[in-house]
């Protein structure tokens, strides 16, 4: 045996996957399909959002609407499927999380796994309730009706008003976070960076800022009609997604905000698709 076959032997046994290696790819690649899935979501309700606030009130603007005009697409349940196992893998993805770390030098931290572990639940629901559209439980995508059936059970629960008020607390605070953390660029840090043009950069930047504000406005505001519902025990009171949206219409400023806040609904959409592509997993 000469040079050269140990040296291809030796780069055949370097290029073998290991079961690690597998896994991790397998865990991008979640991550990568479930953002995606994501940003169509986000793009389709902001775009939903932009109807109403132009005078057109038929259509939800939230998850069922979205899903709704995927449905009617060519190979319509096709592509409400894959947005359901897109949303699951996003679960698997964030579990994993928590269960091995995340990405970055204090991926491991404590805080991280349980922000993996709520993101986890968190888009475990979301990929339920697509799912069980896709099977046919066409009311399974409203909003605005699952918020105030889920606030109405929760209230009649022991100590119930409390259960109610501490999640809406929690959702207001998220989107605080969530608003915040985009102003300041938390997402910067999980980007590929040297794999992006500079051009690049500054879009996305972009995107994440005026995306991220947007999203977190609307998470502030559901939480605040839930813990409105909680301190007048009326789970009327409590608004979906759609509702919530519809509320900034309301607002001395008119449809304005809500096509301002539309439109960064969708530039989220769009950074989600960003994030796909550059994210670090």
């Amino acid at each position: 045996m000469n040079a050269s076959s140990i040296a291809r032997g030796l780069g055949s046994a370097t290029r073998t996957r290991t079961p690690r290696q597998a896994g991790t790819r397998a865990i991008e690649a979640a991550a990568r399909w479930g953002l995606t899935t994501r940003g169509v979501l986000y793009l389709l309700i902001g775009v939903l959002a932009l109807r109403i606030a132009s005078g057109d009130h038929g259509e939800q603007a939230d998850r069922g609407g979205a899903l709704q005009i995927l449905a009617k697409q060519p190979f319509g349940a096709a592509l409400v499927w894959a947005v359901g196992i897109g949303l699951a893998s996003m679960a698997l993805w964030r579990l994993s999380e928590a269960v091995f770390g995340a990405a970055g030098p204090d991926g491991g931290a404590a805080r991280k796994r349980l922000a993996g572990a709520v993101r986890a639940v968190f888009y475990g629901v979301v990929a339920y309730s697509v799912l069980s559209f896709a099977t046919g439980e066409q009311g399974s995508g409203s909003s605005d009706r699952q918020s105030k059936d889920v606030t109405a059970r929760a209230l009649d629960l022991p100590y119930g008003r409390w259960l109610v008020a501490a999640a809406g607390t929690a959702v207001a605070v998220a989107g605080v976070w969530i608003a915040v953390r985009a102003i300041r660029r938390g997402f910067r840090k999980h980007l590929k960076v040297g794999a992006m043009s500079r051009r690049a950069r500054r879009a996305v930047e972009a995107l994440g800022i005026c995306g991220g504000v947007a999203r977190g406005a609307v998470f502030a505001v559901a939480g605040g009609f839930a813990l409105t519902a909680a301190v007048r025990y009326d789970p009327g009171k409590a608004k979906g997604i759609d509702d919530t949206l519809r509320t900034f219409a309301g607002t001395a400023a008119g449809p304005w905000l809500l096509m301002a806040v539309a439109l960064g609904l969708a530039l989220f959409g769009v950074f989600s698709f960003a994030m796909a592509r550059w994210r670090r997993v």
